[in-house]
């Protein structure tokens, strides 16, 4: 019956649902860039004013010292449980824009896919509750207390989360949070993430000459940062893709036997993923699958690498400096801190004497590990199961949500990860997407959790 009772209202509403949602993708909410400010602020009152319309009480748009932090909830009755849906309206770069086939901030649907930045990574998610509440409201069929708290700031660190949960405890408690900024392996094999890497982030700089040099007069005879750079991130793995960063492993907790096969009954097809990707093999640490490779090993990466002259046409110098961006996901039992300094320790150490090095911490976040025990995690598997006519697969995610690990310190509370996206939704990268199907498929699961969580908790 409350199946029906959700289809229905789904159907009902479905092309509102959908141009609410492309209302709030046309908002270019890029945290990262300062010249975007008053449009991610638009978006905090967007949502707020969506929270409202369907139905939350005490909705306010919360500043912080950064980009405000949007709450709201529902309190139907305290001795009811308590869900806390966290999520976030700010969204990456749309760089480099000459790759989308469409503008990254006007919505455009192709072969039943919502093509924006933002699509997946977290408006589309996030928008998922806020339409699944409304509905459980308008159908009389709220079970349990709801809380939202909607940051501005997850892609830049969620700097000032921390100070707000901190200062909001009483205001933010709860008995479980449910989050949707996660994959499933795909709508045919539904999965639930059961675990998050950690993410140490930072910049390097090498520095030689005082300045850019005439590489035909000077090449040669002083060392050229780009290549020194080139060199010294080359020799941060060895020949086994193994990071060489000494006590860089010294924590890590290898998987049992056991656990490495239950990780790799996934269906998996490696020849379906190359193509994907246009690539001819997968690379990665010997030894490991990609599942392990992606989900339970840590990893040392450039995400952006310059230096010299990169315009139009040729212009032979010899670069003064040559910088990275380099980002580390982390595995349980890692901290961010002691990462952080194990590189900076060794990067310094292995620099020649010829050249200069600043290496700026930028942010990071904690490796966690969700029980499969828990009230919650049942809910979200009956809900699932429910939704989907199968039960979901748990895996384990290779992306970071820093918060996480921050509400259990602080709030005390698990983490349930009940993410729709896919794999393939391009996040982070130009033409991000998210299929229309698993928007509606999100709506009319997080009802079900509600339902069987305040069933489990009774």
């Amino acid at each position: 019956m409350l199946m029906q009772t959700i289809k229905q209202y789904i159907d009902d509403n479905k092309q509102r649902m959908l141009d609410e949602l492309f209302e709030l993708l046309r908002f270019p909410s890029v945290s990262a860039d300062p010249k975007y400010a008053p449009d991610v602020l638009k978006t905090a009152d967007y949502v707020a004013q969506k929270l409202r319309d369907a139905g939350a009480d005490n909705v306010e748009v919360c500043p912080t010292a950064g980009y405000p932090i949007v709450y709201g909830e529902k309190i139907i009755d305290p001795s009811k449980p308590t869900v806390l849906v966290y999520g976030h309206y700010d969204v990456q770069q749309p760089d480099p824009l000459e790759l989308w086939h469409t503008p990254p901030f006007e919505p455009t649907v192709r072969d039943g896919k919502i093509y924006a930045r933002g699509a997946c990574d977290d408006k589309g998610q996030f928008y998922m509750h806020v339409k699944a509440f409304e509905l459980m409201m308008q159908t009389d069929g709220l079970p349990c207390n709801v809380k939202f708290m909607i940051e501005g700031e997850e892609e830049v660190g969620s700097n000032n989360l921390g100070i707000f949960v901190k200062a909001n405890k009483e205001r933010l408690k709860a008995d479980v949070v449910l989050i949707s900024d996660t994959s499933m392996i795909s709508m045919e094999h539904p999965s639930l993430e059961t675990g998050l890497r950690g993410l140490s982030y930072l910049e390097v700089e090498v520095t030689g000459p005082n300045r850019d040099l005439h590489s035909g007069v000077y090449g040669g005879a002083v060392a050229n940062p780009a290549t020194i750079l080139a060199k010294m991130i080359a020799s941060l793995h060895d020949e086994n893709n193994h990071i060489t960063i000494p006590g860089f492993y010294d924590d890590v907790i290898e998987l049992t036997e056991t656990e490495r096969k239950e990780l790799n009954a996934a269906p998996y097809d490696e020849a379906e993923y190359k193509e994907d990707l246009d690539i001819a093999d997968v690379w990665g640490e010997k030894g490991y699958t990609t599942f392990e490779r992606t989900g339970t090993r840590p990893t040392l990466e450039v995400n952006g690498i310059w230096g010299g002259y990169i315009g139009e046409g040729a212009k032979t110098v010899l670069p003064s400096k040559a910088n990275a961006k380099i980002s580390m996901r982390l595995v349980p039992n890692q901290t961010s801190e002691q990462i952080t300094q194990l590189f900076t320790d060794h990067f310094l150490k292995i620099a020649p004497p010829y050249v200069k090095v600043k290496i700026t911490p930028h942010h990071g976040g904690e490796p966690v590990v969700t029980p499969t025990d828990s009230v919650a995690y049942r809910a979200a598997q009956k809900a699932i199961a429910e939704a989907f006519s199968k039960q979901p697969i748990p895996t384990r995610g290779g992306g970071s949500i820093p918060i996480v690990a921050l509400f259990e310190a602080e709030l005390g509370i698990k983490t349930v990860l009940m993410g729709f996206g896919l794999d393939s939704d391009a996040l982070h990268s130009p033409n991000e997407k998210y299929d229309i199907f698993n928007y509606y498929k999100g709506i009319e699961t997080i009802p079900l959790f509600h339902k069987y969580f305040a069933e489990l908790s009774k």
